[in-house]
């Protein structure tokens, strides 16, 4: 997470180029897509949704992932993946970043809980949901309780326990083009569905794949490849 060792002036996710060593075409599931971008008019309008991998998503990186999008436009949309845990806790990401780890501003001790690997773009950038949103410097507030924060200040609060009373830490995250979203939905990719706060931040890793199931009411025993969204 070199970005927060040596702090630098930061944008938005929105507004950071893309470069071709990171276009979501060229780190994206589902093989290559030919989508046209989608009109403003009757398009799909995702963000604070979760994509929920279908078994026919075979993709080694995106295969039984949950994202929680943060961004959908005609430009194209980005996400995090949720319920892929790294080797890394917070304590030891801390400890990188040179910041001490005070307990949080809940109360609950966060030392423990794992890093998120996000998606494959920009996987050497920390990604950090949190809840509620505040104001940090490079944030973007994806609903009322949830914004994505990218610069290191977001940490330091967490660090001396005036942070946000809840934080989902991520390494990297997914990015789509226009239109590669859509048409990976119409390939029958991905379900989606209204995401809930209480499945990013309170629900053990391993139960969010099922959990965000459940809000569409399927058994996953049940699934299949049939396309379908909400």
């Amino acid at each position: 997470m070199p970005y927060m060792v040596k702090p630098r002036k930061t944008r938005t996710v929105a507004d950071a180029p893309r470069t071709q060593s990171d276009h979501p075409q060229v780190h994206r599931a589902g093989g290559a897509s030919t989508a046209q971008p989608a009109a403003e008019e009757g398009a799909l309008h995702l963000a604070n949704h979760f994509l929920i991998a279908m078994p026919s998503m075979l993709d080694p990186v995106f295969g039984g992932s949950v994202v929680y999008l943060c961004e959908h436009n005609a430009d194209g949309a980005l996400g995090v993946i949720i319920n892929k845990p790294t080797d890394m806790t917070m304590d030891t990401l801390f400890e990188r970043i040179d910041l001490k780890l005070e307990i949080a501003a809940s109360g609950m001790p966060i030392d423990k809980q794992p890093v998120m690997f996000g998606g494959p773009v920009q996987v050497e950038r920390g990604f950090v949901l949190h809840a509620p949103p505040g104001g940090f410097y490079s944030m973007i507030r994806v609903s009322d309780e949830v914004a994505l924060t990218t610069s290191k200040d977001v940490l330091e609060a967490v660090g001396s326990g005036h942070g946000p009373a809840q934080v989902l830490v991520t390494l990297g995250c997914a990015g789509w083009g226009a239109g590669q979203l859509e048409d990976e939905i119409a390939r029958n990719g991905w379900l989606t569905v209204a995401a809930e706060r209480a499945i990013i931040f309170d629900t053990p890793v391993e139960e969010r794949f099922v959990a965000a199931l459940k809000l569409l009411g399927i058994d996953p025993m049940m699934l299949s490849g049939e396309a379908g969204h909400a």
